[in-house]
């Protein structure tokens, strides 16, 4: 049954979104939360810290304040260098900007292999805040303490959060990704799952190549892995396999036009919309960054010529996802003599642990300084049996009509 089918999506995602909206929620409490349920006020050498991070960060971040720029790319490169000139050890929680002071990890990463005693910080530069990790090591065992920081309304930084927890997990990577986990208590994660709440985090600690950062934020990641298979799948201009060129019509209609797709399930989760997408609209979107003709296009999709349309089912609650998947990072590249550029991309999974749950490699044709095309793409799965698990496609035309039958709501425009 569909049900059967999907309900590994679903359950994880019902789950892992009452869990993103419980943290949420946590970022806000005070003190500290230990692992064996004992809550602690934050110290006064926690305050000054803080006080000392903020004051290094004041200029820019009243620069960030004034402009709105808080949380850009520009403003968290900044930041992150300016702690680095102040000596600390600082990334961004995106793993988008090269970590300062790097060496104080892998320091830190050699002492923890010798079983020696070691400690450290890290400062992690998120959008509104910061998180600061502590961590100390004796006889390879890693104890770390984790604090999130907001900034309030007079620019200063407010502990919102605080947890303690021991590493079960820790591991520097040969990709240069410091990855380690633990588990702390927490009331509302132990109503939700009767265990403790776990936390995973990944820190890119090597540097990568300015222009991989690049390409990347402009070729890959406004695509990503989430809801489409652009990256999942082999496929070429020769040969376009098992692309889904209506889950790539809702990734390439916000690059194209700057706004979200007009074309929108019904609000009533139970009934299955059905548009009419404009074929000119349709074909000129996915002709924006795939180079195919539209006999092509309408062979792999379904057009209806009396109404010089295609038929478009936006994806609902059966086609879900779970939230928290890999993302991806290119990490090498060639630029062939063709004007291509062939693109060598690893997937991250930081709730997998993993920074390289698989590789792909992706050929991209610039065309000008705002236009390109993706010319193909190759997926490198690790030996074994191995399954994308958490990507679902769309239903098929059959499985749509066993779900919603006459309950589909047929529109003819996007709304």
């Amino acid at each position: 049954m569909l049900w059967e089918k999907n309900r590994k999506y679903l359950l994880a995602a019902t789950i892992s979104m009452i869990m993103l909206i419980l943290t949420g929620c946590r970022v806000w409490e005070t003190g500290i939360t230990h692992a064996d349920n004992e809550v602690y006020a934050s110290g006064e050498d926690d305050s000054a810290d803080a006080h000392r991070i903020e004051e290094v960060l004041s200029d820019i971040f009243d620069e960030a304040i004034g402009a709105n720029t808080l949380g850009s790319l520009d403003i968290v490169q900044r930041m992150v260098a300016r702690l680095g000139e102040n000596g600390y050890v600082a990334v961004d929680s995106e793993n988008q900007v090269d970590m300062t002071q790097a060496e104080q990890v892998l320091l830190f990463c050699r002492a923890v292999d010798e079983k020696e005693t070691a400690e450290l910080t890290v400062i992690v530069i998120m959008k509104m805040g910061i998180c600061k990790f502590d961590f100390k090591t004796e006889d390879s065992n890693v104890d770390i303490v984790r604090r999130y920081y907001q900034y309030d309304q007079n620019g200063s930084l407010k502990n919102s959060s605080t947890v303690s927890y021991s590493a079960d997990f820790w591991q520097y990577t040969e990709e240069g990704y410091l990855i380690f986990e633990g588990s702390y208590f927490s009331e509302e994660g132990y109503i939700l799952t009767l265990s403790e709440t776990p936390e995973h985090t990944m820190l890119r600690v090597l540097p990568l190549d300015e222009k991989c950062r690049e390409y990347n934020r402009k070729y890959i990641l406004p695509v990503g892995y989430g809801q489409n298979n652009l990256f999942l799948c082999n496929w070429s201009e020769d040969d376009f396999g098992d692309l889904d060129f209506y889950d790539l019509f809702d990734k390439f209609y916000p690059m194209l036009h700057s706004r979200p797709v007009p074309y929108m399930r019904d609000e009533n989760l139970g009934v299955g919309a059905v548009c009419q997408v404009p074929g000119g609209l349709f074909e000129n979107v996915i002709g924006a960054y795939v180079n195919m003709d539209s006999e092509t296009l309408r062979s792999k999709t379904k057009y209806i010529s009396e109404l010089a349309s295609y038929e478009y089912r936006p994806r609902g609650f059966y086609e879900a996802e779970y939230p928290n998947i890999a993302y991806p990072e290119v990490v090498d590249y060639t630029e062939n003599e063709d004007g291509t550029v062939t693109l060598h991309i690893n997937a991250v999974y930081p709730n997998g642990n993993m920074s390289k749950e698989f590789s792909h490699t992706t050929v991209i044709r610039p065309l000008s300084e705002d236009s390109f095309q993706y010319v193909s793409n190759e997926l490198i799965l690790p030996e074994g049996d191995y399954d994308i698990w958490w990507h679902s496609d769309r239903l098929t035309e059959e499985e749509w009509k066993e779900v919603y039958g006459a309950a589909g709501l047929f529109l003819f425009g996007g709304r």
